[in-house]
């Protein structure tokens, strides 16, 4: 990539954008020169000058807290085990008192105490019918006793209060109300989508929505490694990151990194520019300078290019490999054959001493 093409299509690219607030994408036919522009001037958000990111969608496998505010279920309700029933008596005994939350066993049963008989079996019942059965059952061992019987929480709380997942498929479980698609939605027309969803089992269900876990959202440092590959770092984004933020994050530059840093933005497909952002990294480390250390947004690449000399040391030496190899089986082979041919009774001068051959 050629260095001048950097600064020739940086402020087109910074139009295009669409991740930078107040800028759009324009047509071709509107673009114009900018390459004589300073750095500074691109009106890009920096250190000292960022921007807040647009309102939050939400996105596999981002994790969701839903806390429910009214689930009041359509009647005619039938009562199913774990509700909540609050149950209040009047002319009961002093010494065992009704009055208060009463939860639904998982095998259906109300437990009154022994006083009143113990369990009394309320599944599959409307309140109007709980309050008939309880007053018969309290009124055999208190005969004035009067009972009032009203639904206090539905299980329906706990199948949906608590943190929800964003599937692959992109809805959000919610127990037996099924689920609801939520991906590409920000929180207000998720909360919207979600409780339009409930109103089918639910009388104007109410909830409060937040993310509890952003896992949707990653930036990339790619650090050249001078001939021996790119690493590539996944990090997530939390919307205040600097190009410095960034690099800090992987622990700073390697030993075969260079000096010169870019930072590559996605932009619209139709826009036809890349958006390249060159880093003076002299400039925001050592002078303490904020006109390139841009603010980082969510699919960002911040590329650390190599050292031009150690990657054209590791090229040669990539080069020169298999001829190293190849010159090493050379004198391998040529020591065994001297080797051989210097072995006892080989070659004998008058004497009876032993001849040396020649080797290589």
């Amino acid at each position: 990539m050629a260095r001048l093409s950097f600064w020739k299509h940086l402020a087109v690219g910074a139009v295009c954008a669409g991740l930078v607030a107040g800028l759009g994408c324009h047509g071709t036919h509107e673009h114009k020169d900018y390459s004589h522009h300073n750095v500074a001037d691109v009106p890009v958000p920096k250190e000292l000058n960022k921007v807040t990111l647009p309102p939050y969608v939400v996105e596999t496998p981002d994790i969701l807290m839903i806390d429910a505010i009214r689930i009041i279920p359509l009647p005619p309700y039938r009562v199913e085990p774990l509700d909540v029933l609050f149950i209040s008596g009047t002319n009961v005994f002093e010494s065992a008192p009704i009055n208060g939350m009463y939860a639904v066993d998982p095998d259906g049963t109300v437990n009154l105490g022994p006083a009143y008989g113990g369990s009394l079996r309320v599944v599959d019942m409307t309140t109007d019918e709980i309050q008939k059965i309880m007053v018969q059952r309290v009124r055999t061992y208190a005969k004035n006793a009067e009972i009032t019987v009203s639904l206090a929480q539905s299980r329906g709380v706990q199948m949906i209060a608590g943190q929800h997942i964003i599937r692959p498929d992109g809805t959000v479980g919610l127990g037996s109300y099924g689920a609801v698609y939520v991906a590409g939605m920000t929180l207000a027309q998720a909360k919207q989508a979600i409780e339009a969803h409930l109103s089918r089992y639910l009388y104007r269900p109410e909830i409060s929505l937040d993310v509890y876990a952003f896992n949707s959202k990653y930036y990339y440092v790619i650090t050249d490694m001078a001939g021996y590959g790119e690493n590539v770092v996944r990090l997530p984004h939390t919307g205040n990151e600097t190009v410095l933020d960034a690099i800090s994050n992987i622990g700073g530059l390697s030993s075969v990194s260079s000096k010169k840093i870019w930072v590559a933005r996605p932009a619209p497909t139709e826009c036809g520019h890349d958006q390249i952002l060159p880093v003076d990294w002299k400039g925001i480390t050592r002078r303490g300078q904020v006109m390139t250390n841009y603010q980082v947004l969510p699919g960002d690449r911040v590329y650390i290019l190599s050292q031009p000399m150690t990657k054209f040391d590791t090229y040669v030496a990539r080069m020169l490999s298999p001829f190293n190899r190849i010159m090493g089986s050379i004198l391998i082979g040529g020591a065994m054959a001297n080797t051989l041919s210097s072995h006892p009774g080989n070659n004998s001068n008058n004497n009876g001493g032993v001849v040396i051959g020649a080797g290589f």
